[in-house]
C-alpha cells in the first residue's frame, strides 16, 4: 500500500522544539489524545488562550498543585468550551481596541473531547461557529466518555462495546453510526474544516497552522487512540492511528472555503478488520456484522471522494438504526 502525505503543498515544516504541554502529566500509557494535545500546542505556539472542557486532558494536566500547561489555559465545564472561548475572543477584541495587546496576535482555541464536542457541547459549538468568532475549535475524539468510565458518545462507532452499550446476549454494542461533526461544521459555512490524527504529526501540525491563520471560525476533528477504553495494546497507538486512515474509516482531508481536498491519499483501502482485530471493544462482532460496517465505510469514503472530485451527488445510502438487533 502506498500512502502519500502531501506536505509539499503546505508551509515550511519546522516544528517548535519548546514543549507547551510539559511532561509529568498523568495520561494513561500509550494515550493518543495527550500526543494530539502536545502536537496541537507545538503548532499553536505561545500566543494563544486555550479553553479546555472537562475531560481526560483536563484531569491529567491540571491536578493541584501541579500543572502541565505553559500557555494561558482555562478549565471550563463539559459543555461550554466553545462558549467560553467566544467570550475570551470578545475580550481580546476589547483589549485590542484599547491598545493593550496591539502588538500581539493572540488566538483563542477551544478544546474538548468527543462528548464535550459532539454531544453536550454541540449547541455551544454551533453557536460560536454561526456567530463567526475568530477561534479554532479542536475535538480530540477517542470515541467515548473515557474519563468518566468508557460510556458511549455519539462519536462511538457502530458495534463498539462500552459500559453503556455493552456487548452481550441483549445488546451487540453501539447501535448507531458515528456522528459526522466535520460535515456539520462544513454546513455552518466554516471557512476551514479538517480531520487529523497524531499518527500523521506533520499533517496535523500543518493543519493547525493553517487553521489559526483564518480570520474567523475554524474546526479540526482529531482522531485519538485510547488503549484503555478500546482494550488495545498501548504500544499499538500509532499503528492503530495509521490503520484507521488506511482502512478509510477516518480519512484525512480538509475543506477550505467549501473545497474538499484529501491530505493523505490511500491507493487501496485495507479491510476494516485489520483495524478492528487488535481492539477488545470489537471482539464480539460476527463476520456478517463486520461486513455491514465494511460496506458503510466504502459508501462513506466514496461520498467523500465525490466531494473531493467536485461530484456532490446525494447518496442513496439509508441511515438505519439498530442494524445488529
Amino acid at each position: 500500500m502506498n500512502i502519500i502525505e502531501n506536505f509539499d503543498l503546505y508551509a515550511p515544516r519546522l516544528v517548535d522544539k519548546k514543549e507547551y504541554l510539559c511532561s509529568g502529566h498523568r495520561a494513561c500509557q500509550g494515550c493518543g489524545e495527550v500526543l494530539g494535545l502536545r502536537l496541537l500546542c507545538k503548532a499553536l505556539g505561545p500566543d494563544v488562550v486555550i479553553a479546555n472542557a472537562t475531560g481526560c486532558m483536563e484531569i491529567i494536566s491540571s491536578m493541584y498543585p501541579y500543572t502541565a500547561w505553559e500557555v494561558p489555559w482555562i478549565h471550563v465545564a463539559f459543555e461550554n468550551a466553545a462558549a467560553v472561548g467566544s467570550g475570551v475572543e470578545a475580550g481580546l477584541k476589547a483589549l485590542r481596541r484599547k491598545g493593550k495587546i496591539a502588538d500581539r496576535d493572540v488566538k483563542v482555541v477551544g478544546v474538548a473531547g468527543d462528548g464535550g464536542t459532539m454531544d453536550i457541547g454541540l449547541q455551544a459549538l454551533s453557536g460560536a461557529m454561526e456567530r463567526g468568532h475568530d477561534m479554532l475549535f479542536v475535538c480530540l475524539d477517542n470515541e467515548a466518555y473515557m474519563n468518566t468510565g468508557i460510556q458511549r458518545s455519539s462519536g462511538t462507532p457502530m458495534g463498539a462495546s462500552t459500559t453503556t452499550s455493552p456487548a452481550g446476549k441483549v445488546s451487540q454494542g453501539q447501535k448507531t453510526w458515528k456522528k459526522n461533526v466535520p460535515e456539520i461544521m462544513v454546513a455552518h459555512g466554516v471557512q476551514y474544516v479538517a480531520t487529523a490524527c497524531p499518527s500523521y504529526p506533520l499533517d496535523f501540525i500543518n493543519k493547525v497552522k493553517k487553521a489559526i491563520k483564518v480570520k474567523g471560525p475554524s474546526y479540526i476533528h482529531c482522531f485519538t487512540v485510547c488503549p484503555t477504553g478500546w482494550r488495545s495494546p498501548s504500544e499499538m497507538t500509532i499503528k492503530l492511528g495509521r490503520l484507521v486512515v488506511e482502512t478509510g474509516i477516518f480519512p484525512l482531508y480538509e475543506v477550505e472555503d467549501g473545497k474538499y481536498r484529501m491530505t493523505v491519499e490511500v491507493d487501496q483501502l485495507r479491510p476494516v478488520e485489520d483495524y478492528m482485530k487488535p481492539q477488545g471493544r470489537y471482539r464480539h462482532l460476527t463476520p456478517d456484522q463486520i461486513e455491514i460496517i465494511q460496506d458503510r465505510v466504502y459508501q462513506e469514503y466514496n461520498k467523500l471522494l465525490d466531494k473531493v472530485n467536485g461530484l456532490h451527488a446525494w447518496s442513496d445510502l439509508q441511515y438505519e438504526w439498530g442494524l445488529f438487533d
